[in-house]
């Protein structure tokens, strides 16, 4: 059998400096000899100006080639500042010195971009005649864009008073190469919706400077889960990557004028339902799914200290599996208690463990997955940190002091970390709208930090932060409230 191909690849990081304007990229060689380059260009509020960098592209063949749209610390759409095009000419110089470096030619390269990066796709597949062109809603007329929606950048490409006359310039650039036809025998393929807002202004009325060339293609995107510009990437993910993995094997679909989407989220499905409950061979069960009491998620524990309790009403027994391996299946209580033990240490690093309820007549439910880390020995404290003064017998644990954020704190970018005072406590939860968000140790000195990995959406939000004891038992919440405020307006929250 084949081996399994790796998650990650080797990313090189430069810049190159033999233009006007020094030029940061990110390169991974192609897999297994492929013989193409896909070229990457970002849409805005990207992570470090690099679009769709968040491994979506691992499994892709071809060498790929992200090229950072960040000069003077502004974004440029890869073209301009104060209508010097020495900015493109940057650019293109980077991209023809990796294909030349590769021994390809403009027919095995991919232009690749959505919304800003679609645009950048569009101008460089058709001006420099690349084999294949990718863009995925891109703005059209580029100048009216910036000039509206991102004022600062309009001002670094057009001039500090954005005179009309450049914004109409740079409105006429992809324009007027589409119709030039200098692109016709190129293979291109444009994808944009109905529910993008831009979709009228910026992608409509130049569809028709397309007739004629040889492999233009058009999807139309009518989904229910469309509702805006960002979404029409993130619903098409999966075609996209059909698509560059084709072109990366040399292939170029015709695909013409299409629509995708048409989906029934809410479409009754109790028919289906019916028939699979009649015949499966697992029938589920109509007990509840068992409650896992401890560990709660995301619990850190000594790696001799696992142990699991809960409650399955209704069910004989609990099995509990990890990665799809059998650890243990004990007896639940008349109670409807029950709790386990493994025999041996756990391996120290990250668990998730499945807990399956079991009725009498061996029907099963779905299963309560509880994600927790172990650690060797003993949680311990930061050295030299000196405990926290113990409660009082029969105190009430008090809601944990939090330290960060403050209370309506505006915080700039998409990173919280929350840290606070928690006494007596064994660790601090987060709660919003009923969700737990996740959990963090508390040090013997008292003190706790969090950070939940992910970007936060812009906006307000308010967290309740509980402290929970030994026991399980949780304090009363301390509510914080707080206003996420991302650093470029109208920016997608989405990395592609």
């Amino acid at each position: 059998m084949p081996k399994e191909a790796p998650t990650t690849r080797e990313l090189i990081t430069g810049i190159d400096t033999s233009g006007a304007y020094p030029v940061e990229y990110r390169f991974t060689h192609a897999k297994g000899g492929n013989r193409h380059l896909v070229v990457v260009f970002a849409n805005f509020a990207v992570k470090d100006d690099y679009g769709w960098s968040n491994g979506v592209l691992n499994p892709v063949r071809a060498n790929i080639l992200w090229i950072r749209d960040r000069f003077r610390d502004m974004n440029s759409y890869y073209l301009c500042e104060g209508m010097d095009f020495s900015l493109e000419q940057s650019v293109i110089g980077l991209i023809s010195k990796v294909m030349n470096a590769l021994e390809l030619t403009p027919e095995q390269v991919t232009m690749w971009g959505g919304s800003k990066g679609g645009s950048a796709a569009l101008y460089f597949g058709m001006r420099y005649g690349f084999g294949n062109i990718v863009s995925i809603v891109p703005q059209f007329l580029v100048g009216t864009y910036v000039k509206r929606v991102h004022p600062k950048v309009a001002r670094f490409m057009l001039g500090e008073a954005v005179p009309e006359e450049n914004v109409r310039a740079v409105d006429a650039l992809i324009p007027d190469l589409a119709r030039s036809g200098v692109a016709r025998h190129s293979n291109i393929y444009l994808l944009s919706s109905p529910q993008d807002e831009q979709y009228q202004e910026q992608v409509e009325p130049f569809l028709g400077l397309f007739q004629g060339y040889d492999n233009f293609n058009f999807v139309f995107s009518e989904s229910p889960h469309i509702t805006r510009h960002s979404d029409v990437t993130r619903r098409n993910v999966p075609f996209l990557m059909g698509l560059v993995n084709m072109l990366a094997d040399g292939m170029s679909p015709r695909l013409g004028l299409v629509r995708n989407g048409y989906e029934e989220p809410d479409r009754d499905r109790s028919a289906i339902e019916g028939f699979l409950a009649a015949t499966s061979a697992e029938r589920p069960s109509a007990i509840p799914m068992p409650v896992v009491t401890h560990p709660l998620p995301h619990m850190e524990l000594p790696t001799d200290g696992v142990y699991f309790t809960g409650t399955a009403p209704g069910a004989v027994r609990v099995s509990l599996w990890e990665h799809g391996k059998f650890l243990g299946s004990p007896s639940v209580a008349p109670d409807g208690t029950w709790s386990w033990k493994r025999d041996k240490p756990w391996s120290k690093g990250d668990h998730l463990v499945k807990a399956v309820g079991w009725d009498a007549e061996k029907r099963r439910t779905k299963g309560t997955v509880v994600p927790f880390t172990t650690v060797a020995g003993a949680n311990a404290a930061a050295p030299g940190a000196p405990a926290a003064a113990p409660l009082a017998p029969g105190q009430p644990l008090p809601a944990p002091t939090v330290h960060t954020p403050g209370a309506y704190e505006q915080i700039t970018g998409t990173a919280v970390r929350f840290s606070g005072f928690a006494p007596g406590a064994a660790q601090v939860g987060f709660r919003a709208g009923g969700t737990l968000l996740g959990t963090s140790r508390v040090a013997a000195d008292g003190t706790w930090a969090w950070d939940s990995g992910w970007p936060w959406q812009a906006g307000m939000h308010t967290v309740e932060v509980f402290a929970v004891d030994a026991a399980g038992s949780e304090s009363p919440v301390a509510p914080v409230p707080f206003d996420v405020m991302h650093a470029t307006a109208g920016a997608s929250p989405f990395a592609y």
